[in-house]
């Protein structure tokens, strides 16, 4: 017997959208983090890259739990010395709300160039509107 091993050749990749209006933050990154992996298939391949699109809609309407608005920090660095900047969750929502999301799926994801092609497959907007009609997505809901 073969155990079966998908290829790049095979794999037919899929359009998905998740709104996030009212859902909490960590539910909605597990949630596109196993899609963009695609552990959801069948042929999950580990060392290949067989997740789909995913989009996420709303997302400056995400949902934290607990006092994570006011005690959330989210950190980056300039790369110089003294560079570290360093802003609570709240006015990242008010300045890139789309960065709350794409932070918390794409630390779900491998750190590896793998990991780096399945983030570009995710697509994160602010408002109810993506231009991703013409791939016909699926709307998911995150319970």
């Amino acid at each position: 017997m073969h155990t079966y091993t998908a290829n790049l050749k095979t794999i037919e990749r899929r359009w998905h959208v998740i709104d996030a209006e009212g859902v909490a933050l960590g539910r909605l990154a597990t949630r596109a983090a196993r899609l963009l992996m695609g552990k959801h298939r069948a042929a999950y391949t580990p060392f290949l890259d067989t997740g789909d699109h995913v989009v996420v809609v709303n997302a400056d309407r995400v949902k934290l739990t607990g006092r994570k608005d006011e005690q959330k920090i989210y950190r980056r660095h300039s790369g110089y010395e003294g560079g570290l900047r360093e802003e609570r969750a709240k006015v990242v929502r008010a300045r890139t709300p789309i960065r709350l999301v794409e932070e918390a799926v794409r630390g779900m994801l491998p750190k590896t160039t793998l990991g780096d092609a399945m983030y570009r497959k995710l697509k994160v907007y602010a408002g109810p509107d993506h231009p991703h009609r013409g791939q016909q997505p699926t709307k998911l809901e995150v319970a």
